[in-house]
């Protein structure tokens, strides 16, 4: 054997030693995961702590039996899946993998791929109707692909349970092109051996075909959502916007644009560049009315949320937009009154209630009326606090970061992380992970401002952002 192959596949056991040496320590409690990929230590975490999946765990569950049918998008995804699945399978038999393709919640529909794995693979549950979610089995290649929003690779022990040792897997997720909720995951696996060399070119090119026929669709729905907007439109005189699923505008008329500060009259059919409004309860709203309509076609309701025009909440009406029977959006009417009344705290909670200001002094006897998404960070600085700004920093009028705390609980926005840190979550660019598995919020203000987050608050952290 050639001594430059000898020295990789000596690297590559050591790697593997040290990637299993973390996984021991860390089923047994350890946060020590040196040597181990960053995507990979998040997922064990919520393995671990969130989900409290049992890493000795010999049987994959079966998948729950759902009562709700898959949405046309979903149709559309997995004819398209597989299809390219079936062109990519002798290739994937060829290397000794399967192929399989699961729904949203990890549900495995079909597999491919070589009879003998396949063998394997079904014994082992990597088979039609069970349930692969990261909640159900930890890490494994189609479950954190369904987390994360990239291709995964999860090799051997990087899977949190050990019956899953002898695998490497890839897989990559499809995910709506309005709200970015996956759809369907594609997965290649092959066992004890190493994935076919051209695994991430067929992945990505088939998530690339799926992709661009719901681009497609969506186009077709904005410009349903269009048609729909300009009918009303020539009916009503209230302020009028239409909405996709997501909440993002597809039109608004000169009025709506105002109170949601997006262009007027500049249609957006295509998903990518639709309007995002700068309302987050108008948007909590309006995603709690898909969810409304997708189970009930006949809902329509109606609402109250502040906005930056006036002191008193004004009233939003909702009505449904299907396109063959498909929700593809919404009509919202402010000043209109219809259908379901539904409660301020249903729609998103606090974001919902009076909207705050947090006061800062830029000099003695001048005070800055400050809105809370222009807050990244507040700092304690004995008993006083310093908040850090997109005007720069200030100086807060209130002194003690518990009083700032308890002043800003309401919104929902904000987060103690650390005895001397307050951060807006809305505001968090990036989280990094330190060798000995600390966390580092990189804040998206003008100096990305670092915020370590106490060893307490990480469940805190995981929780609120969702990793």
């Amino acid at each position: 054997m050639p001594v430059e192959r000898r020295l990789k596949l000596r690297s590559r056991d050591s790697t593997a030693a040290e990637v299993y040496g973390a996984w021991e320590r860390f089923v047994q409690g350890d946060d020590d995961v040196y040597g181990v990929r960053p995507e990979v230590a998040i997922s064990w975490q919520r393995s671990r702590d969130l989900y409290r999946i049992d890493p000795f765990l010999t049987e994959v569950p079966n998948a729950p039996l759902s009562q709700a049918g898959h949405s046309l998008d979903q149709d559309v995804v997995f004819a398209e899946l597989g299809f390219c699945a079936a062109a990519m399978a002798h290739g994937v038999a060829e290397a000794g993998g399967v192929v399989t393709i699961a729904d949203a919640s990890g549900r495995v529909l079909t597999a491919w791929g070589d009879k003998d794995t396949r063998s394997i693979a079904t014994a082992g549950g990597l088979a039609p109707w069970f349930s692969w979610s990261e909640g159900a089995v930890g890490t494994n290649s189609m479950g954190t692909a369904l987390v994360a929003r990239r291709a995964v690779m999860i090799r051997q022990s990087e899977h949190w349970c050990q019956a899953f040792h002898d695998w490497s897997c890839a897989a990559v997720a499809v995910r709506d092109v309005v709200s970015k909720e996956p759809l369907a995951v594609l997965n290649i696996s092959c066992w004890r051996g190493d994935l076919p060399l051209s695994t991430r070119q067929w992945l990505e090119g088939a998530v690339a075909r799926a992709q661009n026929s719901l681009r497609r669709r969506a186009h077709d729905s904005g410009s349903e959502l269009l048609a729909a907007y300009t009918h009303a439109r020539g009916r009503s005189k209230q302020p009028l916007v239409a909405v996709d699923t997501a909440g993002a505008v597809v039109i608004a008329d000169d009025m709506a644009s105002v109170i949601l500060g997006v262009p007027s009259n500049t249609p957006a059919v295509d998903a990518v560049v639709r309007w995002v409004p700068q309302l987050p309860s108008f948007i909590h709203a309006a995603r709690f009315a898909t969810t409304r309509a997708g189970s009930d076609p006949g809902w329509t309701g109606s609402t109250q949320i502040f906005t930056h025009l006036a002191d008193e909440p004004s009233s939003i009406g909702i009505r449904p937009v299907f396109l063959h029977g498909d929700l593809i959006g919404h009509l919202i009417s402010f000043g209109a009154s219809a259908g379901e009344q539904f409660p301020q705290a249903v729609t998103g909670g606090v974001l919902l209630g009076q909207p705050r200001r947090v006061v800062a002094l830029r000099e003695e006897n001048r005070m800055v009326m400050l809105r809370t998404s222009e807050v990244t960070v507040a700092e304690a600085d004995g008993s006083g606090v310093w908040l850090h700004t997109d005007e720069g920093r200030l100086r807060a009028a209130l002194s003690g970061l518990d009083r700032l705390e308890s002043d800003l609980a309401a919104t929902g926005s904000f987060l103690r992380v650390h005895r001397q840190y307050l951060v807006n979550l809305s505001r968090i660019r990036e989280v990094e992970r330190r060798d000995k598995g600390e966390l580092v919020l990189v804040m998206d203000d003008p100096e990305n401002t670092m915020v370590p987050v106490s060893r307490r608050n990480v469940r805190a952290v995981r929780d609120a952002l969702n990793i």
